[in-house]
């Protein structure tokens, strides 16, 4: 446990000095700054406190930036230290390799839910100082920080395999934005475009629930979308958020970070330094 703890401190310390602790945390206050502030309108028309309003729409926001910070955090964790040559130092201590891989999820993760805990807490403030039933949103708040933490320690753990299964940081780089691409954006532009050719047929109906929730943004995006009182204002995806159980997208957040970690600490054990 103290090899852990050791190397967790490292990791942060090696964060904190790159910049990465701010410039997560300065990124994700003044998103949620500007989200709770322009949806600061629409709360009378949807009948939902500033609250409820600012979590559909931060939803949104951290369905792309969550798993973005959480690979770029990441990225560089073994193929960084391959280049450096440190690597092979790193592993002459007396800690298992599993030890030091848990070391750094235990670093990065605490960073990103620090940033997370900022933004969101901005983004609190600001709908309490703008609405007086804003309270109403607050377990709507929790939820979503919590389920971020998990929807980024899944995207950690893929920026580490990423990273051990490249040489150099900058294939580890094209690695994990390719990965971001096909994960965030292409993977659903997939989905669209077969909907669209099934035209409400076999696939539409039972194949296309279960790929939906295999994706840990997706499921991420439905889990908090349907517990929200403003879930039309902030996707287009409210007709998949009340027909898949809540339960089953939640499954799928928090399964991910255990493949991911799984396939990471694999793919590490057979690092040559």
């Amino acid at each position: 446990m103290s090899g852990i703890i050791g190397f967790a401190d490292a990791e942060f310390r090696i964060a904190l000095r790159n910049r990465w602790i701010i410039i997560l945390t300065v990124t994700m206050a003044l998103f949620s700054l500007v989200l709770t502030l322009a949806g600061s309108g629409p709360t009378g028309t949807l009948g939902a406190d500033q609250l409820s309003v600012t979590v559909a729409s931060l939803t949104g926001l951290a369905v792309y930036l969550v798993p973005l910070m959480a690979l770029l955090v990441s990225f560089d964790a073994a193929a960084g230290e391959v280049e450096r040559g440190t690597l092979g130092l790193t592993l002459a201590y007396p800690v298992s390799r599993p030890a030091v891989l848990l070391g750094k999820i235990v670093a990065h993760v605490g960073i990103l839910a620090l940033a997370l805990l900022v933004g969101y807490g901005v983004a609190a403030i600001t709908a309490f100082w703008l609405d007086e039933d804003a309270a109403q949103g607050l377990a709507a708040l929790v939820r979503l920080y919590w389920s971020s933490v998990l929807l980024g320690a899944g995207f950690v753990g893929l920026g580490y395999l990423a990273s051990a299964l490249s040489r150099r940081p900058a294939t580890a780089a094209g690695l994990v934005i390719g990965l971001w691409l096909v994960a965030i954006v292409l993977y659903d532009l997939g989905l669209l475009a077969a909907i669209v050719a099934d035209d409400g047929g076999a696939f539409t109906e039972t194949v296309f629930p279960w790929l939906l929730i295999g994706n840990p943004a997706d499921a991420f995006r439905l889990f908090n979308l349907a517990a929200s009182e403003a879930t039309a204002a902030a996707s287009g995806v409210s007709g998949a958020a009340q027909s898949i159980a809540p339960m089953r997208a939640l499954a799928s957040v928090a399964v991910w970070p255990l493949i991911a970690f799984g396939l990471a600490a694999w793919r590490f054990r057979r690092i040559v330094p």
